[in-house]
């Protein structure tokens, strides 16, 4: 923990200074390790506007099948603000409201959404219990389109939380990364910028009302690492997310883990001519990773603990993963490392595990 601790430490020190940025709060995070990179007011209580939709559409990929059907009611369609223009009566799958949800900010699919996944104040409740189990303090929805409320809001750092559980889901960084989706009739184009002008840009959530001002959260990806940046109230939002995004992944060095054919592991073998085989690495294994993480990988190898004559030498043998805690930053082939020739059937299997065991083979 002090190693992760320090690691932590250091890179957020590596960011530029908060002064620069035109944001009232901020926070940049790694969305697998939850490696705070950078922050500013992180944990001070702020409305957050459409940015909101986030945990709306995290709750609703939990309700059931997207491809399922409902009719719009009147009170879905009557919501002020930014629309998918649902209509009273019309017909359309959840799946196609979660697309208007998160490409045009649909406060109006938020609301049909929450009314076909058990309920308006059913959801509701759904949304805070889910933020309950982030272990998040500070956040709390009163509805779930970000609507100017009493009672409604979160904070930077929790709002990258809740981005980073939401992009564990596949189809959630499929939505927020579509540019361009047709949805009943409808050709819905995407708010978010960055995914034409930000290199690796996967994501997630424009928002504005006069109460919060300009929000934003962002995602991308490269090298295998997905750094989340998030401001609420800032008014150069496009800019300070570039910067903010390059400043992190700057400060990730890409790391040879292992190089190809080297040994990993050993595996007994029985009924052979040898007692054990290695195991190599079939490729070199690289990692993209910040300072001090090197020191806190943790490896995990996949595949048989014992193994039987005959062994080919090059077969594949399972993988390694490298990972910190439950985020795997690395994988790789392992492949056996010799060979190993089927012994005469002098005795029966179980007969030379029993001679293995005791030593007297």
């Amino acid at each position: 923990m002090k190693k992760l601790c320090c690691a932590l430490l250091f890179a957020a020190l590596c960011i530029p200074a908060a002064g620069a940025l035109s944001a009232r709060s901020a926070v940049v995070m790694d969305a697998d390790t939850g490696a705070v990179l950078f922050e500013h007011n992180a944990d001070e209580r702020l409305p957050m506007a459409s940015t909101t939709k986030i945990m709306t559409a995290l709750v609703a990929l939990g309700e059931g099948s997207l491809d399922r059907t409902y009719t719009v009611k009147p009170e879905y369609a009557a919501v002020e603000g930014t629309s998918m223009y649902l209509q009273a009566g019309e017909t359309l799958t959840l799946r196609d409201t979660l697309y208007g949800l998160m490409l045009s900010s649909g406060n109006d699919a938020a609301v049909a959404i929450a009314g076909e996944c058990g309920g308006y104040d059913a959801f509701m409740q759904k949304m805070n219990d889910k933020a309950s189990s982030l272990g998040l303090t500070d956040t709390h929805f009163v509805n779930p389109n970000g609507l100017p409320a009493d009672g409604h809001y979160t904070t930077a750092r929790e709002l990258a939380q809740i981005t980073a559980a939401a992009l564990r889901d596949p189809v959630f960084r499929q939505i927020v990364s579509t540019r361009e989706y047709t949805a009943a009739g409808r050709a819905l184009t995407n708010h978010n910028r960055l995914l034409t002008s930000y290199e690796g840009a996967i994501g997630v959530k424009t928002g504005y009302t006069r109460a919060a001002g300009r929000c934003l959260v962002s995602a991308a990806e490269r090298n295998g690492r997905t750094v989340i940046a998030v401001t609420l109230n800032d008014p150069d939002d496009w800019n300070d997310h570039t910067q903010l995004l390059d400043d992190a992944f700057a400060q990730y060095e890409t790391v040879t883990l292992c190089e190809a054919g080297s040994r990993v592991a050993e595996v007994s073998v029985f009924g052979g001519d040898v007692d054990s085989v290695p195991l190599l690495a079939q490729t070199a294994v690289t990692a993209s990773l910040l300072p001090g993480e090197r020191e806190q990988l943790e490896t995990v190898r996949y595949g048989d603990r014992i193994c039987y004559a005959p062994v080919v030498q090059s077969a594949q043998a399972g993988q390694i993963e490298y990972r910190i805690g439950d985020a795997v930053l690395a994988r790789g082939a392992l492949v056996y490392g010799g060979a190993a020739l089927l012994l005469p059937e002098e005795k029966s299997l179980p007969e030379r595990i029993l001679d293995r065991i005791l030593g007297t083979d």
